[in-house]
């Protein structure tokens, strides 16, 4: 199922709607859609290079506009669609790690899930659910959806073609080890600022 989902998803790269198709999966994606925009933003960034960061700014602004809307689905219609949730797009012992997660740093853990392969969904509506500072979700959403994003877009815009078998091999990898050096530098100025 998810292997027919993607494919429907990229199939959207050669029609005339690749853009607001790139919008609704950006969007859904941050709130229940299984399965990440990238691909797509991938493909378009390829067809037409000179318009990467475009298609890179519509994602990321969806994106966080979809994390807002995870975000009060949990807020405000967890009793009603926690079933659903459960069922389809995360396990509840999924849920309680991230509610842990959370009581470590907030901000933090949603900036992970924007940057990594993660599935953000999980994080926005989980935010909602726990009542995690609104601020944090927007800024850690707009800090990290855009990272990724751009950094997709700016590989394919300087390198073109032949950097898409070392980002389709490589990518998580790398959007991970970007994490850990922003957790890195989050700490060690903290560290600073104490003495």
């Amino acid at each position: 199922m998810f292997r027919k989902l993607y494919n429907w998803v990229l199939g959207w790269a050669d029609t005339k709607y690749g853009v607001p198709a790139l919008a609704i999966v950006s969007f859904a994606e941050s709130s229940f859609f299984p399965i990440p925009p990238d691909p797509l933003l991938m493909a378009l960034s390829l067809g037409k290079p000179k318009k990467a960061f475009r298609y890179a700014f519509v994602c990321s602004a969806m994106s966080v506009l979809g994390g807002i809307a995870g975000y009060f689905i949990g807020w405000a219609l967890w009793d009603l669609l926690s079933g659903f949730f459960f069922t389809y797009v995360f396990s509840p012992e999924v849920f309680e790690y991230v509610g842990e997660q959370y009581k470590q740093n907030a901000f933090l853990t949603i900036l992970g899930a924007a940057i990594t392969p993660i599935p953000f969904k999980v994080f926005t509506v989980t935010a909602g659910v726990f009542h995690i500072s609104f601020l944090y979700l927007i800024i850690a959403s707009v800090i990290g959806r855009s990272a990724r994003f751009f950094i997709e877009a700016g590989l394919i815009y300087f390198f073109g073609e032949k950097i898409r078998n070392f980002i389709d091999k490589y990518f998580n990898l790398l959007l991970t080890l970007f994490f850990v050096l922003i957790v890195l530098a989050v700490v060690i100025i903290k560290l600073l600022l104490k003495n």
